[in-house]
């Protein structure tokens, strides 16, 4: 399997390289020459096995330049007992009838990227050693919030790596900035940027193409990658759920083999939908895409109008981690829309960032509206949604699972379609205690949400305390340490700074 730039398809690299590299030179995203197939017998073969057995099964349809026995490393180490909370890893629970949870949060930080970043670590030191590349990889991340901390936690101490996150000041929720500044590791840091994520994004994919900037970590022995989604070997193991789910249903008897399913995604930077477009590529049974947003609504916009405009105010939510207007891995989907035509992508990608929008056409707009359905949920919406959820059913969600649950409810209500559906649980509740033990104990009238709490981490725990308290379950594991960690990390810099973050940590990462 060869792999090539959605801004330059005469290039042509292995999974090896993309994963070390991250992002094309042209700023453009990696995909497949090519996306395999599964049949149903194969199908069929996957239902008794478990998630590890999948994932090396999927991963290698994709990954053919990692021998089996370096899959079997990477897929053993990132899911080895005791890693997940839950014994199925991706674990799926009933919440009504015909709908069901893919919960995604039971890994060490307590977010559905815990998924990928617990082996693109194995994935990308795999690919050093085996390509024989002495030098130092630099992640640099941005964070909406849940990809910072796993990040961090997945690259921590990790040898041959550093890792640099980056994150909107005041773009995160209090748990999610706690967990990020407390992180653990003589190879991490972490950086708040005054600005919003679209703004951390931006510059760290700016520093992606600095080609001087590049040149001069090449010869001091570093080279930059990625632990956003853009990098393939971030987005391939998300594939890998999404085909568990299925068969965990059909094990179930929750749904027959071959019948089709619906999948309902809360997303911002698209990643963790795309991740369900390619399964349903390869043949997994999926009848609709169905994304959720909040009230930053871009993507509904886009699938109902074919205008991707970012021209618009930025909101900040409950949902944080959805509070994003440029969602990076739509150009993957864009670039299958438009017939792989890397000089329509291009010209797409340059009235983006010159003129803040781009229209598809006719043809490829009613292909993406044969594939997805989009609604959005707006703050009130989603506190509601919490708290009728939780008392109709007992179970208590995060906030973007229940941005998932408000527009699954309105396109059942506007559809009429009863096909069995799962919705993707990206985060723990426990992640949000404020807002949904404000959604918990407040009444019809009262869901503008909680104000941020005013003494800082303390608060935080006992916002924790509380809520398990009033939703009777236990603060997860990864969670309950937080009270006796102390601040490792206060950087904070402007957006034109971010270049010399990046400076001083390579320097510090050079004298150790």
């Amino acid at each position: 399997m060869r792999y090539h730039s959605t801004r330059n398809n005469k290039l042509s690299m292995t999974s090896m390289e993309v994963i070390k590299q991250g992002l094309s030179p042209e700023g453009g995203l990696f995909v497949p020459d090519r996306i395999p197939k599964v049949s149903r017998e194969e199908l069929k073969g996957m239902i008794p096995v478990d998630y590890r057995q999948r994932a090396k099964k999927i991963l290698s349809l994709y990954l053919t330049d990692y021998s089996q026995q370096q899959l079997t490393n990477c897929v053993e180490s990132a899911y080895a007992a005791g890693q997940f909370s839950s014994s199925s890893i991706a674990q799926v629970t009933a919440l009504e009838e015909g709908l069901h949870i893919l919960e995604l949060w039971h890994g060490p930080t307590c977010a559905f990227k815990d998924m990928a970043l617990q082996i693109l670590p194995y994935l990308m030191t795999t690919a050093m050693q085996s390509t024989d590349d002495k030098k130092e990889i630099i992640i640099l991340t941005a964070t909406s919030g849940d990809t910072g901390k796993a990040a961090l936690e997945g690259f921590r101490d990790v040898p041959g790596t550093g890792i640099l996150v980056f994150y909107p000041l005041d773009g995160v929720s209090s748990m999610q900035k706690l967990q990020m500044v407390t992180q653990e590791g003589s190879n991490v840091a972490v950086a708040a940027v005054n600005g919003n994520f679209d703004d951390a994004q931006t510059g760290v994919k700016r520093i992606f193409q600095d080609a001087q900037l590049a040149e001069q970590m090449e010869q001091r022995g570093f080279r930059f990658s990625s632990a956003n989604s853009i990098n393939w070997g971030r987005l391939v193991p998300q594939i890998v759920y999404y085909f568990s789910s299925y068969l965990d249903l059909v094990k179930q008897n929750r749904i027959l083999l071959g019948q089709a399913m619906n999948i309902v995604v809360p997303t911002g930077n698209f990643g963790n939908i795309l991740a369900a477009w390619y399964a349903k590529e390869m043949g997994l049974p999926i009848n609709r895409l169905i994304c959720a947003s909040n009230d930053n609504k871009i993507l509904t916009d886009f699938i109902h109008t074919g205008v991707y405009d970012k021209r618009r105010e930025f909101i900040q939510t409950i949902s944080p981690s959805m509070d994003i207007l440029v969602s990076s891995n739509l150009e993957r989907l864009l670039y299958e829309l438009v017939g792989r035509d890397d000089i329509q992508l291009n010209s797409f990608m340059n009235q983006l960032s010159e003129n803040g929008y781009y229209k598809i056409e006719d043809k490829a707009l009613e292909s993406l509206q044969s594939i997805m359905w989009g609604g959005y949920a707006n703050v009130k919406e989603t506190m509601a949604s919490i708290r009728e959820t939780f008392h109709s059913t007992g179970y208590t969600m995060d906030p973007h699972t229940a941005v998932g649950k408000c527009v699954y409810d309105a396109y059942r209500k506007e559809t009429g379609d009863g096909t069995v559906t799962l919705l993707v649980s990206t985060a723990s509740p426990f992640k949000f205690p404020g807002d949904v033990l404000q959604a918990l104990q407040s009444c019809a009238a009262n869901t503008s949400g909680l104000s941020k709490p005013s003494n800082g981490d303390h608060d935080e725990i006992k916002l924790l305390e509380q809520l398990a308290e009033a939703a009777g379950i236990a603060i997860p594991k990864p969670l309950q340490g937080l009270r006796d960690k102390k601040i490792r990390h206060t950087s904070e810099c402007g957006r034109e700074e971010m270049k010399n973050q990046v400076s001083a940590f390579v320097k510090k990462q050079e004298m150790e």
